[in-house]
């Protein structure tokens, strides 16, 4: 008979062989895109998650199958990627919430998680779409949690789960017609497949994943992250910033106002009797007065707190009746920017603490008491703007198009590299500004934008900009005199006027939407419809522009990219000015892989 429950170390294994199976599927899944075009990235960002999740599991191993839950829960939510990242850490997120406090779980317990996790992903999706990762995962769970009454065996019910994924995933095609359309399976729901395999070759295979502590998932190694603490940006998401732009790392070192970088957690079921209910947005509101860079998340039995602070001792003393307090970490950010600068450090006073809770608390009675001891009076008092706008795009034409225009910070990231929630959430706390807007600039990456927001504790508007130039016409909309309800009205209806196109090369044969595309052919894409297919640039560019103009128009923008010649360019332009002589034209080297042009109409 095999298992009839699994602990914390089973559930490990399972995620371990599901992340490790995902890994090798990673480019099958990428294959797996509804438009012929070499930008499918759901298999990568699926990946990446995943291998903050298994991370965060390495980091925070445990026997009870709550605890493990809730530490891959916490990595997925961080490490999550494109729409398909976000929904997978949700998935498991709810997955978490139900099997909290638990040491152990049977195929009862498994199966209502399942389901549970379900229920937490539509909650994230504005608007699901049927035959997508949700509709397998749905599925999924429902049928899990009839074939759950019928076994008392984890490896019995993992083959259920697993064949009505499959049979879910085939069915994908008949429900989202532009599957059938070009003949593929979700890629989202593909992913979740080769998960669900990896779960159940735990029980078939008896085997420890090869994934190990020392060796992570090759391709999160791959986009310059490793097994160490992540950086403030991953090298692939290094931000690019305007001159003059107030981020602190362009601060002098005594202008680090907050200069105590802390990170902790609270345990509230092991408060002392009579502790008060947690208030999350009071607690919030008392670190604000004297810190900057707040994130604090809330779960049932766990509240992680980030905060740059002043007075280490009095967040301590803040957060102690709130429960019992653990995993510190303090690092003196002066220290550490001196030492960046080549200046003179300080001696080892308060430099990387991360010590049991005793030694912690004896230290910040020390702080608190010789504060005025350890600290320097800044020279001056940095003021915070009150606005910042962080706008994702690829290309260093275009990043510096956003630079030029009131973006303080650019994510790198489009099509084939989404930017993490924690990216963002690293480049919110990074910025210091009173209200933030996020562009994401991509269709696949409003969630992770949408997620980092809630969880910054920052005021952060997200304006959900699908495309770069719906980006750039919501910068240029933006007023630094008006209010930030105002501007975020301002900004999106500038976004929702734009009419963008782009085209690039098909690199499979196919017909979608009535149009025949071949194999090399430059297809021209009106918003997401493939509405022009051709051999040559210049007549896809012709097309593409001649659908985009059919409504009107009086401002047409090029961003040049990858593949496109100043000899093409000038070619088009001439063209554009003799057929729509009443266009205004203006282009802009963009240096955007993949597409050759983008185009904005307004």
């Amino acid at each position: 008979m095999g298992k009839r429950f699994i602990n914390g170390s089973d559930f490990a294994g399972m995620v371990l062989l599901g992340a490790e199976n995902l890994q090798r599927g990673a480019e099958r899944v990428n294959a797996l895109n509804v438009f012929p075009v070499p930008d499918g990235d759901t298999g990568t960002n699926m990946n990446l998650t995943m291998a903050s999740g298994v991370r965060e599991l390495q980091n925070k191993k445990s026997d009870s199958v709550g605890r493990t839950a809730e530490a891959l829960s916490k990595g997925l939510l961080m490490g999550a990627r494109g729409n398909s990242g976000v929904i997978l850490s949700q998935l498991f997120r709810g997955t978490a919430k139900a099997l909290a406090g638990l040491d152990e779980a049977g195929p009862v317990q498994f199966a209502a998680a399942l389901q549970q996790g379900v229920d937490m992903a539509y909650k994230a999706v504005v608007k699901p779409v049927e035959g997508t990762i949700l509709t397998v995962a749905r599925e999924t769970a429902r049928h899990a949690q009839t074939a759950a009454r019928r076994t008392d065996d984890m490896e019995s019910l993992m083959r259920e789960v697993l064949s009505q994924a499959e049979e879910t995933l085939r069915r994908t095609q008949e429900m989202l017609p532009v599957l059938k359309q070009v003949g593929v399976v979700d890629s989202g729901g593909q992913g979740l497949v080769l998960i669900y395999e990896g779960f159940l070759a735990y029980f078939v295979e008896n085997r420890l994943p090869v994934l190990s502590e020392a060796a992570p998932i090759e391709a999160f190694r791959e986009h310059g992250r490793s097994s160490d603490p992540l950086p403030v940006y991953s090298a692939s998401q290094q931000p690019a910033s305007r001159p003059g732009a107030k981020a602190q790392a362009r601060l002098s070192t005594s202008e680090i106002e907050f200069f105590y970088d802390m990170e902790f957690f609270i345990k509230p079921k092991l408060a002392l009797p009579g502790a008060p209910a947690f208030d999350e947005e009071g607690y919030r509101q008392q670190l604000a007065k004297d810190g900057d860079s707040i994130l604090v998340i809330a779960e049932d039995d766990l509240i992680k707190v980030h905060v740059h602070s002043r007075r280490p001792g009095d967040v301590l003393n803040l957060s102690l009746p709130y429960g019992e307090l653990t995993d510190f970490h303090i690092l003196n950010m002066r220290e550490q920017h001196r030492e960046l600068l080549g200046e003179d450090a300080f001696n080892e006073a308060v430099r990387g603490l991360d010590m049991a809770s005793d030694e912690a608390l004896a230290v910040a009675e020390v702080l608190a008491g010789s504060a005025s001891a350890l600290q320097t009076p800044p020279e001056s008092v940095h003021e915070w703007a009150p606005y910042g706008i962080i706008a994702v795009a690829i290309g260093d034409g275009i990043s510096g198009i956003f630079l030029d225009n009131n973006v303080d910070v650019v994510l790198s990231g489009g099509q084939t590299m989404n930017p993490s929630t924690e990216d963002f959430v690293n480049a919110i706390e990074a910025l210091p500004a009173e209200h933030i807007y996020l562009l994401p600039n991509n269709s696949n990456i409003i969630l992770a934008a949408e997620q980092a927001a809630e969880l910054s504790g920052r005021s952060v508007s997200v304006i959900p900009t699908r495309t770069v130039p719906q980006g750039l016409a919501a910068v240029l909309a933006f007023k630094e005199n008006e209010t930030p309800e105002r501007n975020n009205a301002l900004m999106a209806g500038a976004a929702k006027a734009v009419r963008s196109g782009s085209v690039t090369q098909a690199v499979r044969n196919t017909e979608i939407d009535g149009v025949e595309v071949r194999e090399g052919d430059y297809i021209g894409i009106f918003e997401k419809a493939i509405v022009v297919s051709e051999p040559s640039l210049l007549e896809s560019c012709k097309g593409l522009v001649g659908r985009l103009l059919a409504d009107g128009g009086d401002l047409l923008t090029i961003l040049t990219g990858e593949g496109s010649t100043e000899e093409g360019t000038e070619e088009l332009a001439a063209w554009i000015a003799d057929a729509h002589p009443d266009v205004e034209l203006e282009v802009h080297e963009g240096g955007q892989p993949l597409y050759p042009y983008l185009f904005a109409l307004e």
